[in-house]
């Protein structure tokens, strides 16, 4: 059973169109946000927080909303272009080290994400996004900063830390644009194709 919302809203707009204008938005944000990300995980805010804490999590929104709009095949597609397209352009704005280091733990967690999500997605609409975030960001966490910055000196185990925390505080923000888009995104698909 396909449980996109497109598959739900009979009369909505083109379907055709819907998927691919989704798919392509869902690569690009995730394309910008984990390359972002990965520029700004080299700027501490304190002793215990990078930039990329902040920004990192809205990767975890695109999936769950192509997760919840499309389903998980159009989750795992998102996943693997944005994969490559940030893995590139994070070559040129970090270093190497940081570069794969995130593309290996974006893979596994974004990946596990999808599962999870999916595997909870008929439960109350809150639980498959804070869930599936909240143990793909563990995964995640654990991955990069062992792999990017382990034997460096710097304080990565306690930017860990800080950044787990940010990311669960994020996870409780981001189901506030998760309903909100999943209202939107149902709104469009309800207006009549010519509208």
């Amino acid at each position: 059973m396909n449980q996109s919302l497109g598959s739900q809203q009979p009369g909505g707009a083109n379907p055709a169109a819907l998927p691919f204008k989704g798919l392509a938005l869902g690569v690009l944000a995730m394309a910008v946000i984990v390359a972002a990300s990965n520029y700004l995980v080299q700027f501490p805010i304190n002793d215990w927080l990078t930039w990329g804490a902040v920004s990192y999590p809205f990767a975890f929104l695109v999936t769950d909303l192509m997760n919840r709009w499309l389903g998980p095949a159009a989750a795992r597609k998102v996943i693997y272009v944005g994969f490559a397209f940030a893995v590139a352009l994070s070559l040129l704005l970090a270093t190497p080290r940081i570069a794969l280091a995130s593309g290996s733990a974006f893979l596994a967690a974004q990946l596990l994400d999808v599962y999870v999500f999916n595997r909870l997605r008929r439960t109350s609409w809150w639980r498959a996004p804070l869930i599936s975030s909240t143990l793909a960001s563990a995964l995640d966490t654990a991955l990069f900063f062992s792999l990017a910055f382990a034997g460096s000196g710097l304080p990565w185990v306690t930017w860990g830390y800080g950044d787990f925390a940010a990311k669960m505080g994020m996870a409780l923000f981001m189901l506030v644009p998760f309903r909100a888009l999943m209202n939107v995104i149902q709104a469009t698909e309800a207006e009549p194709a010519d509208a």
